[in-house]
């Protein structure tokens, strides 16, 4: 294992052309927050100072990637204040952890706060059992427990995440600034050699409210005014040279707001969505990202000159949020032009379930109260020691959910990734599979899901932590004749975690 730090070039005269930061986001819908607004006009009259930094990473080494995460309440700097915010390592951005397919990974979590906390390895196809991505561990306060984790050979290359995962309190303590980015290399080798070195930059969008001093963690409302950062800074600058090819992994990190990305003038060709690499390269003016999802694009580099990557206006329906429109960063692109590169069209091996054989068929509903203060899934709010659901291992079964409420919902499963078949009763062309999709108010999606290697039992739930939190998840047991691929068999260690009530 090595540490490392990848920071972006300061370009002087790119600086200077920054324009005014859009930091917050004002919001005219029902859960707007009073005490959450900006309470100094320093917030208004930011400027950003800094070329965009990717985060320090954490990188394997001979197979393995071992460290320490620890878990405190600390000061940190955002936008030129101290604030309060729950962190990792002490940062508000911390380290990204990056892995190979066939990796092990171990992590030894230390709680130093008062409240009960656990990891989840978001996205990744791991054993839900054991020590490894088992959420329904709790760490306690002043605990210390070591994770292990045995990645496949044919995991997939992307964008994944890491944040906590506890009941009742997963929005509080990811809102508060515990989330992190993983990486698992291998995208690069799809592209044609020309591309292979360009330039790769990591775009997570973390979000995050204020109450005096601290980063808003308690009474959190989805609709407040809100200040989004691109790797916990305040609209950085991101140099690009003219006709420059680079890499963006846009990951929405954020506890429960929605994104609407893009930058004027310039397409988002999708290499990878939530971590699954595309079959083929599609190109879009803007890509709606619900919480918790990830692409992975190539960006080109424009004419000289300075634009703003925005988030634009979303609507999440009448129950639910109208998101404003804000800057996210400013790109310059300056210096000398580069040669056009002709972007590729076919792009990574992957597998259709279209004419997959179907074992079972299963309707998940989404429902809430009239206050929207609680959640259900198929009428019943979430409880660890229940199984509702359950699949065989080696099977694919086909899952069509419903959305009952009149906001959207982000649908997650975790341990196996799925195909979107149809959204709304429109088929829906095969790119590759997703670990989440966003269901329409009043609508419905309907997917197609591969158990494949790992038993034990997991869970699928709305990634609007406020909604997972107040009741909208369920648990899925998966089982076979035996486990797979050393399933369940990581070994507990000394300190470990017990299941929480």
């Amino acid at each position: 294992m090595r540490l490392r730090s990848q920071g972006g070039k300061s370009f002087a005269g790119a600086l200077l052309a920054v324009l005014a930061l859009v930091s917050g986001c004002s919001n005219s819908g029902a859960e707007h927050d009073p005490a959450s607004s900006p309470s100094d006009s320093s917030w208004a009259s930011a400027r950003s100072a800094h070329a965009l930094r990717n985060p320090a990473e954490v990188v394997s080494k001979d197979g393995l990637l071992r460290t320490r995460i620890v878990v405190e309440r600390k000061k940190v700097e955002l936008a030129g204040r101290k604030l309060w915010a729950l962190t990792y390592n002490g940062q508000y951005m911390p380290p990204t952890l990056r892995i190979k397919p066939g990796d092990r990974m171990e992590l030894a979590v230390v709680n130093k706060i008062d409240k009960v906390t656990n990891l989840h390895v978001h996205g990744l196809h791991v054993s839900p059992s054991g020590n490894s991505d088992n959420i329904f561990l709790a760490i306690e306060p002043g605990q210390t427990y070591h994770y292990a984790y045995r990645f496949p050979s044919n995991l997939a290359a992307g964008t994944y995440w890491y944040h906590p995962h506890p009941h009742t309190q997963s929005a509080a303590q990811t809102a508060g600034g515990m989330s992190g980015l993983i990486i698992v290399d291998g995208l690069k080798k799809y592209l044609p050699e020309s591309l292979r070195g360009i330039r790769e930059r990591v775009v997570a969008l973390k979000d995050f409210q204020v109450q005096g001093d601290q980063v808003k963690t308690e009474g959190l409302k989805i609709g407040s005014p809100t200040h989004r950062t691109v790797n916990g800074q305040l609209n950085p600058v991101i140099d690009i040279r003219p006709g420059e090819v680079q890499l963006w992994r846009i990951a929405n990190i954020s506890a429960n707001i929605f994104y609407k990305v893009a930058l004027p003038g310039r397409k988002f060709h999708v290499i990878a969505r939530d971590a699954n690499p595309v079959n083929t390269i599609y190109s879009a003016d803007s890509i709606v990202i619900p919480a918790a999802a990830r692409f992975d694009v190539l960006v080109e580099g424009g004419r000289p000159g300075t634009s703003e990557l925005q988030t634009l206006p979303y609507n999440t329906g009448s129950a639910g949020n109208q998101f404003p429109r804000a800057t996210l960063a400013t790109v310059v692109s300056q210096g000398r032009a580069m040669a056009p590169v002709k972007i590729p069209t076919a792009f990574a091996p992957t597998r259709d379930l279209s004419n997959a054989k179907i074992a079972a068929r299963k309707t998940i509903t989404f429902t809430e109260n009239a206050q929207g203060t609680q959640f259900f899934i198929n009428g019943k709010q979430f409880d660890m020691n229940r199984t509702d659901f359950r699949a065989k291992l080696n099977t694919v079964e086909e899952w069509t959910v419903r959305n009952q409420s009149d906001e959207v919902h982000s649908f997650h499963t975790h341990t196996d990734d799925f195909q979107l078949m149809s959204k709304d009763g429109v088929p829906v062309r095969f790119y590759g599979w997703r670990d989440t999709v966003d269901i329409s108010p009043r609508g419905e999606s309907v997917i197609r899901i591969r158990f494949s290697d790992y038993v034990g039992r997991t869970v699928l739930h709305c990634h609007i932590l406020n909604h997972e939190d107040a009741g909208m998840m369920a648990t899925l047991e998966i089982v076979g004749d035996q486990p797979a691929n050393g399933a369940g068999k990581e070994p507990i260690p000394h300190h470990h975690a017990v299941p929480h009530a």
